[in-house]
């Protein structure tokens, strides 16, 4: 860990990468972020990059007050891993047709379901609280409130950008299942609008970047956005764990003589708010591209379309506020890794891997991201790895 100290700031800047290494535009979003008057702790995961609003792998710790940029647009984005009872050995030797079918079950981009999928003919699915969530639709901001139909066929949808499902396979040949995604469009627009909103409030006008305009604590706009943002993080996770049902099922039928069984699933958000306690002193700390890792707890580190994923344990590290990267982190934008690179370089980069290799993903290009052992060597004091994946099917938006 590096510490970086910024004149003026309010925090020094806790870093687990060289900061010799950080793009100036992200040290600019950091340095500003530190100065925020109710900001208590900065803590930057080594996948940081810039980022719309807020840096991407920051973990920012306030008292009585949240920055929604710094939770950013796809409230509640996380990931979900299973293990099965499948191995290497039951996979046939061409996985295009596995593919297809899990592509057919689960809707990818700006797709969605014809109609809304219905929780109770879910494998393994528990509907506890499912009904709730939507009766507390009717009390979002109004400006979502036409848009119920398409969330709800959006539920168990996958959407666009580096947002994947995967089929891997772990050091013993045992195959998990992945997924990545979030609360899809309706977490968009309430981020949107709450941001609007703090960007107009007075106490944020005199801001060095008011892209990190917050809400605070004990104001009827705070209330609105928390009720909102904790709504969307809990559609966030019933959208992971409807697909991840639907994923199951697609491997339910397709080996139905292996009887394929599933271990507990894993599940962590990476953009989103908590309410913690450090030091005795009640924060709310938002992770934008982090994952919570205390002591003992799961989480997923995903690399690109074919470096693997890893299964991890937190070690509790406080000075990190509990926290570990979300992934590899990008290091070069889409733009510039769609001008630099070619469909047959994706092709190059992800041979082995049963996926898209066409130029409308070339964005997501292995290249295009930091490496992921890089970054888990930086963070051995945040996280324990228990099992490093390598993915044999990847699904893109």
């Amino acid at each position: 860990m590096s510490y970086v100290e910024v004149p003026g700031a309010k925090v020094p800047i806790r870093m687990w990468t060289d900061p010799a290494s950080v793009e100036d535009s992200a040290m600019r979003q950091l340095q500003n972020t530190a100065g925020l008057p109710w900001i208590k702790g900065l803590a930057v995961m080594p996948d940081v990059h810039y980022g719309k609003g807020a840096t991407v792998g920051s973990v920012i710790a306030m008292k009585d007050a949240v920055c929604p940029a710094a939770v950013g647009v796809d409230i509640g984005c996380g990931m979900s891993a299973v293990k099965t009872s499948l191995t290497a050995n039951d996979l046939p030797g061409d996985l295009s047709g596995l593919r297809s079918q899990i592509e057919k079950a689960i809707p990818v981009g700006a797709g969605m379901h014809r109609e809304a999928v219905d929780p109770g003919r879910l494998y393994g699915f528990s509907d506890r609280g499912f009904g709730d969530l939507w009766e507390r639709f009717d009390y979002l901001a109004d400006a979502v409130k036409f848009r119920r139909d398409r969330a709800l066929r959006q539920m168990g949808s996958l959407g666009q950008g580096n947002h994947h499902i995967e089929l891997n396979l772990d050091n013993l040949g045992a195959v998990w299942l992945t997924l990545h995604s979030g609360s899809r469009g309706i977490g968009n627009q309430l981020a949107d609008h709450h941001i609007g909103i703090a960007r107009g409030l007075s106490h944020n006008q005199g801001l060095v970047d008011r892209d990190l305009a917050v809400f605070l604590a004990a104001t009827p706009e705070m209330a609105a956005y928390r009720h909102d943002l904790y709504w969307a993080q809990e559609y966030a996770k019933y959208n992971r764990a409807v697909m991840m049902s639907l994923f199951k099922e697609v491997l339910r039928k397709q080996f139905r003589k292996a009887k394929v069984s599933f271990e507990q699933e894993i599940s962590c958000h990476h953009n989103y708010v908590a309410e913690e306690r450090y030091d005795g002193v009640d924060l709310l700390v938002t992770r934008k591209g982090a994952i919570r890792a205390g002591s003992g707890e799961y989480g997923i580190i995903p690399g690109s379309m074919a470096t693997g994923t890893y299964i991890v344990k937190g070690l509790g590290n406080t000075a990190a506020f509990n926290s570990a990267s979300h992934g590899a982190g990008r290091r070069m934008s889409r733009t510039a890794a769609k001008k630099r690179y070619t469909a047959q370089d994706l092709a190059d980069q992800t041979k082995g891997v049963e996926c898209r290799k066409d130029s409308g993903v070339v964005d997501e290009i292995p290249a295009a991201y930091k490496p992921i052992e890089q970054v888990m060597e930086q963070q051995r004091d945040l996280v324990e790895v228990v099992a490093k994946l390598k993915q044999v099917v990847c699904i893109k938006g």
